[in-house]
């Protein structure tokens, strides 16, 4: 594997955790600014609703700009946000400077999977975005614990020092190691916004918001799964967290390994499927911990390994807008990440169990399969196609 592939996911880590590691700080933040928990968490539905947004449109607008000198200046935009949050006086610049930072991840994430899609040979494309995933999913493994602990020791300011100290050293290996890559030219954004449109590429895009949404119907309650089914301690929930992000590690180079051994359309319908039916059979093995660990495992796994098919399917299906179809693939997956939680949300109010939410996620990812399936069914891109859109 192309060794620039790697630096482009070292990247990505810092990028995941500034979004992330605020979930397991908020009531140091709270405290600190004197605002109720309800407002600090603020901070990460705003983070998240301008990462969504942003990733599209600062493709668009900066398509024309040489993507290595575009990801340096997006670097130093990150790393002087997250500097700037360390000595940030009240609220209210914090969440100005949460926007900056979201904007700036935005664009690091979608630039280092387009990135790494160039500089792979073709057989390996699915691998590659398989690794950028696990530079993302590794935020997973690494925030809340992380946040806790510097937190704790430190205060919760220094974090975002040392997640711009990490992005210095992003930004010396990216200046170092990554040649030079033109942009490309300027398609209009109808053009795009048309292409997304298209029942083919659009279905593809909600295949990926379902199975987001399905993962967080339960994933966004797991800890309470935990106590009511397995009436776990928050030793062995800690465990259960970690062991969860070391599977989602796996499971985005699972993933691409998949598609590039059998093809991403094969693949995509491979983890969606088992992935609806972890989640059915997974309350099924709480009665003991060590039935339940494995089926976790995989459900941890299936969770991140759609993502590297589901890029590389639409790479393949509209070369042309390829860039931008990754960037909305990425906001469909923050979009999918909100929705499933507010759906497992009312799920829990409605039901009163917690375990309702598996079974309710099985069902959105039934839908996030059959929108996977009537994407694939459609006839590909081609030129007439992409003539007619732009008409």
């Amino acid at each position: 594997m192309n060794g620039k592939v790697f630096i482009l996911a070292l990247s990505t880590i810092a990028a995941g955790l500034v979004e992330l590691i605020v979930g397991g700080i908020l009531p140091e933040i709270a405290s600190d600014f004197d605002i109720t928990l309800s407002s600090a968490g603020q901070l990460i539905t705003v983070f998240a609703l301008i990462y969504a947004i942003a990733g599209p449109v600062l493709l668009v607008m900066t398509s024309n700009i040489e993507r290595k000198k575009l990801y340096l200046v997006t670097l130093f935009i990150f790393f002087l946000g997250n500097t700037l949050t360390y000595f940030a006086p009240n609220f209210t610049i914090m969440m100005i400077l949460r926007i900056i930072t979201a904007m700036s991840t935005a664009l690091i994430v979608v630039l280092s999977l387009t990135i790494a899609a160039k500089v792979v040979a073709p057989a390996h494309q699915a691998k590659a975005l398989g690794l950028i995933y696990m530079g993302i999913s590794s935020s997973l493994v690494l925030g809340v614990p992380v946040g806790i602990l510097i937190s704790n020791i430190f205060g919760w300011r220094i974090i975002f020092l040392g997640i711009a100290v990490v992005s210095v050293g992003s930004m010396m290996l990216i200046a170092l190691f990554l040649e030079k890559i033109p942009g490309g030219k300027t398609v209009p954004l109808s053009v795009q916004l048309k292409a997304v449109g298209s029942a083919k590429i659009g279905s593809a895009h909600l295949a990926t918001l379902f199975m987001l949404a399905g993962h967080y119907t339960l994933y966004a309650y797991f800890t309470p799964f935990l106590e009511t089914n397995l009436h776990l301690n928050s030793y062995w929930i800690s465990i259960c967290y970690f062991a969860f992000g070391i599977a989602a590690i796996s499971g985005g180079a699972f993933g691409g390994s998949l598609a590039d051994r059998i093809g991403s359309k094969k693949a995509i319908i491979i983890v969606i499927s088992a992935f609806a039916v972890i989640l059915s059979i997974l309350p099924f093995s709480t009665f003991s911990l060590v039935a339940f660990f494995p089926v976790m495992m995989v459900w941890a796994a299936l969770s991140w390994a759609l993502a590297p098919p589901q890029q590389s399917y639409l790479i393949q299906t509209d070369p042309e807008t390829s860039d931008i179809q990754q960037s909305f693939n990425n906001s469909a997956l923050q979009i999918g990440i909100s929705l499933g939680s507010g759906i497992g949300g009312i799920v829990l109010n409605q039901t009163g169990t917690v375990t309702s939410t598996a079974w309710f996620g099985s069902a959105i990812v039934i839908i996030s399969l059959l929108c996977a399936i009537f994407s694939l069914s459609r006839p590909g891109m081609n030129a007439r196609t992409r003539k007619r859109q732009s008409a």
